[in-house]
Formats: structure tokens, C-alpha cells, sequence
């Protein structure tokens, strides 16, 4: 990964990673797929720890169509809202590209760069369930690929020395960070910025339960300051205060934090289900660990959900691409249950195509979530990336120790601004 991240900075100054993934101009002539002509598509993405198990299936998947060349173009994770829009509207934009769910999904489609897959037979090889997060008016516009689960990682061997078993509410989860704080651990290791928008889902989803109520703050329905947001910023502050985050939580990177979670020191890990592969790499499987979501109510039966998940890394078409038949064939391919199930277990990534079967004990593990009450990940509803950025920004005030009631003003005085600017 590492020697991935020094290649992507290599390249950052056109932006993004080539990578051809098979074939080029001296691939077979024998077409059979699209319009029988040999084409190169452009799958644009941001994961470029996927990239070898990617260059496996486009080899696959040229051998079936070798008219049909893939070229990958990797762009890195926190540069990918900012630059897949421009790609796509560029002259020679990518053909086929991924998208994340809740605003930057909300702004590709209001600028028209979806071509429509709603008519594709390929998607009933999907759950049905786990798709719904790329439709919009009934339309299929994208189809996330990945499922996540946004919950905190917790290290199950330290849980186990310390006689510290799973909570079930809000007392029983301070007693447990208490627990790991007196032995010498941390608590709960926070990656700036990004664990203050994943944190705050698990913090969330009991106390604001009706999703409407959530995405009521795009429209000022519902305010920062309303009792149940309030509390959750309350939640999130007294576990500031009592010293359950790292010394300086928010100016630790994601890779960082990572790699103090990987020397076994602390008892949970502030982001999700994606990061449990970085762990083992960086401690060659050192302890064993499971998904954990702080449940904020006073009781177990008060609790309507148990995580958090989200269905992303969603795959469309870019509708300006003069190839939509044959980026249509590659997500076709991509949605057979054996292609699917290589990919999830060379990467490390649950699925949203039926039938797969799962061979990495992490999965096999992570699969029985699917059957407890979840919820989709609340920030990605919302849709206007400035509102995310003023409920982030909350959430980092009260880490500082702001106020909860200041800084939820604040936030809320924020949003405000933003929706008089619409």
C-alpha cells in the first residue's frame, strides 16, 4: 500500500494512476462483444489497493471480449469528489467510473452524467435490497458494488483478556472505554476527520431514528439543535472529556491511527469494516477483531439498530461515453456471482451481488450483520455536501471541547447560511 501511495503521488500531477488492466492495440480482432469494434473503455475509480485483483477480471473479461480493452484510471480516495466530475465532463471522459453514495451520487446525477441501466437484465443478479442507494425518481443510475459497515473495529483478543463483553447500551459502553483506559489502553482511536462524519452515524442512528428527521436538515425541518442531535453531540463530547479518544484524535490521519490500532494498545478503532484488512497487514494478523456500534440508549430494547452500514463504490456509465455498449458488457461481467466473489475475496470487501460465496474468515465473520437491524449511513442522505461539512464541523468542535449547545449553533447558523444560498 505504501509503495501503491508512492506511485499516486508520482502522477499527481496529471491527477490520477493509468493502469492498463489487459490487451491494448494489439488485442485480438475477433470481436464479439458491443458493436463488434475494438474499443478501449476507461473505468475511472478511487481504490487502488483494488487495482491487481481489477487487473485480473479485465484480463477475464478480455479473453471473453477481446475487442474490449479496460483501461483503469485510479484516482486517490480524497481527491475523488473533487476530481471525478471534471473527468467525466472532460472531452475524453472515463466510460465507465465510481461513485459514492449521498451528495457527490446527488450532483453526477442532477449534471446528467448517468446513462440510465434501469432496463439492464444484469440487475437482477443484485440484491435488491442493497442497490437502492444508486436509483433516484425509480431510475437504476448507479449500482453500488461494496458493502460497508460503519462501525467502530474493536480488538476481540483485548475485549477477552479484559473480561470486557460487547455492550448493549450507553452506560455499559463508558464502562467498557473506562475499562480499557484503566489497564493503559486507549479507548477508542479517532482519525481526524474522518471518523468525526463515521463516528457520528453510530452515534446517530438511535437518537435521531426517523431518517426523515435526519434529512429533515436540508430543508430546515430539523435543526443541529433539536434535543435528540443535541444529545448525540453531548455523547460524542463526554466521551471527549473523559479521555476516551488518543491525544490529539483530530489531527491523526486514517493511515496513522491504523497503525496505532494495529500495535494492540487500544481497545476500538473509529472507522469501519474497510480497515480491518490495513490492520492485519500491519500487524500480520496480530489479534483478532469484530465490528462494534456504540448503542446510545439507556437500554438494549431501547435500541431500533445495532450498526451502520452503506452500499457504495457504486458503478455507472457515463452517459457522454460514445462505448455504453460495451461499458454495459464490463458491468455485466462485473455482476456474475464468480467475478463477484473474486473480487471480494482477493480485496476484502463484502458484495452487493447475490450468490457469493465467501471465503476470507473476515467475511465470513462480517456476512450475519446483513441479518441484524441496520442502517444506512445516515450522512450519506444527505445531499448537500455544505450540511455535511457544518454537522463534521460540530462534531469536531465538541472533540475540541466546545460547548455541545455553542456548537451546535454555530453548526446550525451554518447550514442556515448554506440553504438561504440555494
Amino acid at each position: 500500500m505504501k509503495k501503491l501511495m508512492k506511485t499516486l503521488a508520482v502522477f499527481s500531477a496529471v491527477g490520477s494512476l493509468l493502469v492498463t488492466g489487459c490487451g491494448g492495440s494489439g488485442a485480438s480482432s475477433n470481436a464479439n462483444g458491443g458493436n463488434g469494434k475494438e474499443v478501449t473503455l476507461t473505468f475511472l475509480h478511487w481504490r487502488g489497493e483494488d487495482v491487481p485483483t481489477f487487473k485480473k477480471i479485465i484480463s477475464e473479461f478480455h479473453k471473453k471480449y477481446p475487442n474490449i480493452n479496460v483501461q483503469m484510471q485510479v484516482l486517490p480516495s480524497n481527491q475523488y469528489i473533487a476530481q471525478a466530475q471534471a473527468n467525466l465532463t472532460g472531452n475524453h471522459g472515463a466510460d465507465i467510473f465510481t461513485s459514492f453514495p449521498g451528495s457527490e451520487f446527488s450532483a453526477i446525477n442532477k449534471a446528467g452524467l448517468y446513462e440510465d441501466l434501469s432496463s439492464q437484465p444484469f440487475l437482477s443478479n443484485f440484491n435488491s435490497d442493497l442497490i437502492k442507494s444508486g436509483q433516484k425518481d425509480g431510475k437504476q443510475f448507479a449500482i453500488p458494488y461494496q458493502v460497508v459497515f460503519n462501525m467502530p473495529v474493536y480488538n476481540k483478543d483485548l475485549f477477552k483478556k479484559l473480561n470486557i463483553e460487547p455492550p448493549t447500551d450507553w452506560n455499559g459502553f463508558l464502562k467498557a472505554c473506562q475499562t480499557l483506559k484503566d489497564h493503559g489502553y486507549t479507548p477508542i482511536v479517532f482519525a481526524g476527520k474522518v471518523s468525526a462524519g463515521q463516528f457520528y452515524n453510530d452515534i446517530v442512528m438511535n437518537n435521531v431514528t426517523d431518517p426523515n428527521v435526519f434529512t429533515g436538515l436540508l430543508t430546515g425541518k430539523s435543526k443541529l439543535t433539536d434535543p435528540d442531535f443535541l444529545k448525540s453531540f453531548e455523547q460524542m463530547g463526554e466521551l471527549a472529556q473523559k479521555g476516551y479518544f488518543q491525544t490529539g484524535a483530530l489531527g491523526t490521519s486514517q493511515d496513522a491511527a491504523t497503525a496505532i490500532f494495529a500495535e494492540g494498545k487500544a481497545g476500538m478503532l473509529a472507522l469501519g469494516s474497510y480497515q480491518i484488512t490495513p490492520v492485519n497487514k500491519d500487524n500480520n494478523n496480530g489479534f483478532k477483531m469484530g465490528l462494534l456500534a456504540p448503542i446510545t440508549t439507556a437500554s438494549a430494547t431501547d435500541a431500533k439498530y445495532q450498526g451502520v452500514d452503506t452500499t457504495t463504490f457504486m458503478l455507472g456509465v457515463n452517459a457522454k461515453s460514445p462505448h455504453k455498449k460495451e461499458a454495459e458488457e464490463f458491468l455485466q461481467f462485473l455482476s456474475q456471482p464468480d467475478i463477484a466473489a473474486q473480487y471480494a475475496n482477493e480485496t476484502s470487501q463484502m458484495v452487493t451481488v447475490k450468490d457469493v460465496k465467501y471465503t476470507v474468515p473476515a467475511l465470513q465473520e462480517m456476512e450475519p450483520l446483513l441479518k441484524k437491524p441496520l442502517r444506512f449511513q445516515p450522512m450519506y442522505t444527505l445531499t448537500n455536501q455544505q450540511v455535511v461539512d457544518d454537522v463534521t464541523n460540530v462534531v469536531e468542535d465538541v472533540i475540541s471541547g466546545k460547548d455541545p449547545k455553542v456548537a451546535a449553533k454555530k453548526g446550525q447558523d451554518a447550514i442556515n447560511q448554506a440553504l438561504s444560498l440555494k
